[in-house]
C-alpha cells in the first residue's frame, strides 16, 4: 500500500498516549468545556443531550440545515426538528425551521436554494413539507407572533406514511418511499387492507418465506417501494412505482436516501435493492437504473454477486459512483468505490487498492473528487478521494465524523469523540484547521466533569499490533486505585473507537468511578480487511487472546487501574464474549454483564433473522457444518461458570432473540451463581427509550458497585 495514502496513520501513532479530543488542537483527551465543573457526567445527563444529524448544505454553501433531536422525558422518547445555521458566523447563528409540536427531519434543499423540503408528522401522518429558509414563520391566525414552521407548505398528502424522499434536481418530480402491498394497484388499496386488518378479530398471519420478522418488527407483507410523483407547488398526480416489487427500496430496516438517487437532469433514477427471493441469506444487492417516468428497470451490476450500494450520479451525469463488496454473503467485507461510465458501461474500481472500508461518500460539485468516511486505527476521519487516481487523504483529525454534507468549497460535518457529543464543523477541501459552528450542549457539559482518555497499543494475538482506549474517572487521583469496567464491543466487526456512544457511553461509566478499558480485538474495523476477516470462524480464539493481552497491557501501562477489582461488560457479540469468558476465563473478573448475548450458536442460527451472518461466520448453515457452530459455543462450558453475572435482554430483539438471554439466566440460577435478569419488554437489540436507558445504567452500575465498588462507595 502506498505510504502517502496512509500519512494519517503516522499522525495517529505519533500521538502515543495523548489523543486530542476535538477537531482543533486541545489538551490530550480533555472534554469540551474549560469552566468549573460540579458533578461527574452521568446517564441523567447523557439522555438529555441534543443530537445532531442529517446535514444538508445550501447550494451556495452559506447555510446548513440539520436535524436536531431533543429528549422528551415525559413522553419517554425524542423529538426531532429541522434547524438552519448561518455558516458565515462563529458560532453559527441557528434557528429552528419546523413546528415545535411535530417531529420533523430529513432536510433537503431545492436546487435553486429557495426551499428546504423535509419530513414531518404535523398533519397526523408523515408527509413531505417545505419551507422557505428565510420565511417569516408567523402564524396565519396570529400575525403578531413568530412560530417555527408556521409558514411551511405540505407537499404530499398520501394515504400512507412517507418513509423517505428526494426532490428532482429540476424540481418537477419527487421520489418517495412508501411501504405497500406490491400486488395493490394503488396506494389506496394498501390503506384499505391495513384498515381491514386492524378491525379483524383474527390475528393470525400466514407466511410463505423469510423474513417473517426483521430486527424488531414482524412482517405484515408490505414492501418499501420507490414512487415518482409530478411536483409543482405540491405533489399532484398518480404515484408511479419505479422499483416494481423487486425488493425493498430503501433496504429495511436501516436503509435510507443513500439507497437511491436522481440523475442531474432528473430523467433517470438509480437505486440499490436486494432481490426478495432468498433475502434472509443473501447480501447480493444490485444497482438498477430506471426512467423517472416509469418503465423497466435495468440492472447495472448483475456481474457482481456481492453487495453494490449507495448509487450517486456525478454532477455531469456521465458517471455513477457506488460502493461494492467482492464476497457474497459477507456483510463486513470491504466496501470500495467503483465508477461506472454510463456512456460505455465500463466499470473502474477507484479505491480497490486502499485497504479501508467506506461508510459513506459524496461527490464534490465539480466532479473531480469525492469525500468519504472510513474507519482508521480507532478513528473515523473524513477523506478526500481523487476521482481520477483514487488517492485518499484524510482532511480531519482524530475522532469520528458521524455524517457530512459537501458545499462549493467546504465540507460540513458532525464530529464527536470520547469526550464530546457531536457538533457541527466545517473544513476546506484540502483540510486544515476546522471551524466549529455549533456548541449544542455547551451549557450542560460545562457543569459536568469528564474523564481524560488515551489510546494505547500492545502486542496482541500472534504479536500483531492491537489498539485500545482507556478512560480515567473524572476525579482522578494519581495515587488512587480504581476498579475496571472492561467493555467488549459488538459487531463483532465493529469498534467502540474514539467516538461518542449513546448506548455504551464510557464517560457515564467513568463518571461513576471506574477506569474504562476498551480493546479493538482482531475482527475490529479500521485496521485493514485482513484484520477484520480474522475473526470469522474464530470467535472465541484470537479475540479472547487480544482481550487477555490488552487488559494485561493496560494494567501494566496504567498502574492506577485496579486489576483485582474488574468487571467485564458487553452487548451483542460483546455479550457472546461475556458468555464465552464465563467458561474460558472464569477466575479473572469479579462480575460480568451480558447484554443481548449469544448463548448457543446452534439454536441462534435457527431463531435469528439475517442468516447470511452466521452462515459466513461459521462456513455455512448449521445443518451442514455443525462442528463450526460448536467450536466456540458458550453453552458447552456452562459447568465452568462461576462469576456473578447480570443478564440484560430486550423482548423485541429478533437479531439475538430473548431466548438466548433467558437461557443464560437459567444456567446461572440453576447453578446458584449470583445473577440478575433485567428484561425490557419494549426494547430491541438496543436500549433506546430515555427511562429505559436510565434504568439500564442504574442497574449496571448497582451491579458493578456490588462487586467492585469504586473508592467513594
Amino acid at each position: 500500500m502506498a505510504a502517502d495514502r496512509f500519512s494519517l496513520a503516522l499522525v495517529f501513532l505519533s500521538l502515543g498516549a495523548a489523543v486530542t479530543s476535538g477537531a482543533t488542537a486541545s489538551p490530550a483527551g480533555t472534554a469540551a468545556a474549560a469552566a468549573d465543573h460540579s458533578q461527574p457526567f452521568s446517564v441523567q445527563d447523557l439522555v438529555r443531550l441534543e443530537r445532531i444529524s442529517e446535514i444538508a448544505v445550501s447550494p451556495d454553501g452559506k447555510r446548513v440545515a440539520y436535524t436536531l433531536r431533543t429528549t422528551d422525558m415525559e413522553a419517554n422518547g425524542g423529538r426531532t426538528g429541522v434547524w438552519l445555521a448561518d455558516t458565515g458566523k462563529r458560532p453559527a447563528a441557528a434557528r429552528r425551521l419546523t413546528d415545535l409540536a411535530a417531529n420533523s427531519n430529513s432536510a433537503e434543499w431545492s436546487a435553486d436554494g429557495r426551499f428546504i423540503y423535509f419530513l414531518s408528522n404535523r398533519s397526523g401522518s408523515t408527509q413531505v413539507w417545505r419551507v422557505a429558509p428565510g420565511g417569516t414563520g408567523r402564524h396565519a391566525d396570529a400575525p403578531g407572533t413568530d412560530a417555527p414552521g408556521a409558514d411551511a407548505l405540505q407537499i404530499t398528502d398520501l394515504p400512507l406514511d412517507v418513509g423517505s424522499f428526494r426532490v428532482s434536481p429540476k424540481g418537477d418530480r419527487i421520489l418517495v418511499s412508501i411501504e405497500v402491498y406490491v400486488d395493490c394497484a394503488d396506494l389506496a388499496c394498501t390503506r384499505q387492507r391495513l384498515d381491514a386488518a386492524a378491525k379483524s378479530k383474527a390475528r393470525g398471519v400466514l407466511y410463505s418465506q423469510l423474513f417473517v420478522r426483521h430486527w424488531d418488527t414482524w412482517s405484515d407483507g408490505r414492501r418499501s417501494q420507490l414512487y415518482a410523483i409530478p411536483l409543482g407547488d405540491v405533489a399532484r398526480g398518480a404515484p408511479v412505482n419505479l422499483t416494481g416489487g423487486i425488493g425493498d427500496v430503501p433496504s429495511k430496516p436501516f436503509g435510507g436516501r443513500e439507497d437511491y438517487a436522481w440523475s442531474p437532469d432528473g430523467a433517470q433514477v438509480a437505486f440499490s435493492v436486494r432481490a426478495a427471493a432468498g433475502e434472509a441469506w443473501s447480501t447480493n444487492f444490485d444497482i438498477y437504473e430506471v426512467a423517472a417516468v416509469g418503465g423497466t428497470a435495468r440492472n447495472l451490476t448483475a456481474d457482481n454477486p456481492a453487495w453494490d450500494g449507495q448509487p450517486a450520479f456525478s454532477p455531469d451525469g456521465t458517471r455513477l459512483a457506488y460502493v461494492a463488496m467482492d464476497r457474497p454473503g459477507f456483510e463486513a467485507d470491504r466496501f470500495h468505490l467503483v465508477l461506472l461510465d454510463l456512456r460505455t458501461g465500463a466499470k473502474r474500481p477507484l479505491t480497490q487498492n486502499w485497504d479501508r472500508s467506506i461508510a459513506g461518500f459524496a461527490w464534490t460539485r465539480d466532479g473531480k473528487s469525492l469525500f468519504a468516511t472510513a474507519d482508521h486505527l480507532g478513528q473515523r476521519p473524513l477523506w478526500a478521494i481523487d476521482a481520477a487516481t483514487g488517492r485518499a487523504s484524510a482532511i480531519t483529525g482524530v475522532g469520528e465524523v458521524e455524517g457530512f454534507g459537501v458545499g462549493p468549497r467546504k465540507v460540513f460535518y458532525a464530529f464527536s469523540n470520547l469526550g464530546n457529543p457531536a457538533d457541527l464543523y466545517a473544513v476546506g477541501f484540502a483540510g486544515g484547521a476546522p471551524a466549529r459552528l455549533t456548541h449544542l450542549n455547551q451549557a450542560a457539559l460545562a457543569q459536568r466533569k469528564f474523564g481524560e482518555y488515551e489510546q494505547f497499543s500492545f502486542s496482541g494475538w500472534n504479536d500483531e499490533n492491537v489498539f485500545g482506549y482507556v478512560v480515567k474517572p473524572p476525579d482522578f487521583k494519581r495515587d488512587q486505585k480504581y476498579p475496571v469496567a472492561f467493555l467488549v464491543h459488538g459487531g463483532p466487526q465493529g469498534s467502540f473507537a474514539n467516538s461518542w456512544n449513546w448506548r455504551w457511553n464510557a464517560q457515564a461509566l467513568a463518571g461513576a468511578g471506574y477506569g474504562v478499558v476498551m480493546i479493538d480485538f482482531h475482527g475490529s474495523t479500521g485496521y485493514g480487511q485482513a484484520f477484520t476477516d480474522s475473526i470469522s470462524g474464530d470467535w472465541g480464539g484470537k479475540p479472547l487472546e487480544d482481550l487477555k493481552l490488552g487488559l494485561a497491557a493496560a494494567l501494566k501501562k496504567y498502574p492506577w487501574l485496579d486489576g483485582d477489582h474488574a468487571c467485564a461488560l458487553g452487548g451483542s457479540y460483546g455479550g457472546y464474549m461475556i458468555n464465552w469468558i464465563a467458561g474460558q476465563w472464569p477466575d479473572r473478573f469479579k462480575c460480568l454483564v451480558s447484554h443481548d448475548g449469544i448463548f448457543d450458536n446452534r439454536t441462534m442460527y435457527y431463531s435469528t433473522e439475517e442468516l447470511w451472518f452466521p452462515e459466513w461466520e461459521n462456513g455455512g448453515p448449521e445443518y451442514h457444518n455443525a462442528a463450526a457452530y460448536a467450536k466456540h459455543n458458550p453453552v458447552d462450558y456452562v459447568s465452568k461458570w462461576k462469576t456473578p453475572t447480570l443478564v440484560i435482554h430486550g423482548q423485541q430483539d429478533y437479531r439475538v432473540p430473548d431466548s438466548q438471554g433467558l437461557s443464560v439466566f437459567t444456567a446461572l440460577q440453576r447453578q446458584g451463581i449470583p445473577s440478575e435478569l433485567l428484561y425490557f419488554p419494549t426494547e430491541n437489540h438496543w436500549v433506546l427509550k430515555p427511562a429505559d436507558s436510565i434504568q439500564w445504567y442504574d442497574t449496571v452500575l448497582a451491579w458493578l458497585h456490588r462487586w467492585t465498588p469504586p473508592p467513594s462507595q
